[in-house]
């Protein structure tokens, strides 16, 4: 029996000595890549007055107007106006005179659509709105420019209105 225990002990400290070793390589691993980092060497990347720069360089494009926010697109983020006036009745809706990174869509119209006067209502007229073509406003749709998302219209007095965009604190 004693023989027997011995081995058990043996296999018992063997065990022991490969688990204290897998443990030592474990924690060498879980040592951090940011106490690898010499902070006292200012990294290169870094530049302190950048959120100032970057102001100064929104200011000069505002031309010192304010705005309601600063619209991006909804599918890859890049600014398209940084200068809008927020609708009154559509809070999701903006309108502005300057923008960036837009494409008019020349090719294509869309028209108001406005119900005719002085049609008799008849029973199957309710509910249709009728297209009257002299009237209605003419727009041509805004898309992206990197990514080719409508984000937009644009109108007849040359005013961008934008429906489908992000916006963000000016």
């Amino acid at each position: 029996m004693q023989g027997r225990g011995g081995k058990d002990a043996a296999v018992e400290r063997r065990i022991t000595e490969t688990d204290a070793s897998s443990l030592q390589a474990d924690l060498q691993e879980l040592i951090s890549s940011d106490d690898e980092i010499d902070y006292s060497i200012k990294p290169e990347f870094y530049d302190p007055l950048l959120d100032e720069k970057d102001q100064q360089w929104l200011n000069k494009q505002r031309k010192g107007r304010s705005s309601d926010a600063v619209l991006s697109c909804p599918a890859c983020f890049t600014t398209l106006c940084f200068d809008c006036q927020r609708h009154e009745k559509y809070l999701t809706q903006y309108r502005a005179m300057f923008v960036v990174n837009c494409h008019i869509k020349n090719d294509q119209i869309l028209r108001e659509q406005r119900k005719m006067k002085g049609k008799s209502k008849k029973k199957e007229d309710y509910g249709e709105p009728q297209l009257d073509i002299n009237n209605g406003a003419v727009f041509r749709p805004v898309c992206c420019s990197v990514c080719s998302t409508e984000v937009g219209v644009f109108d007849q007095d040359e005013i961008y209105h934008f429906f489908n965009v992000l916006p963000s604190n000016s």
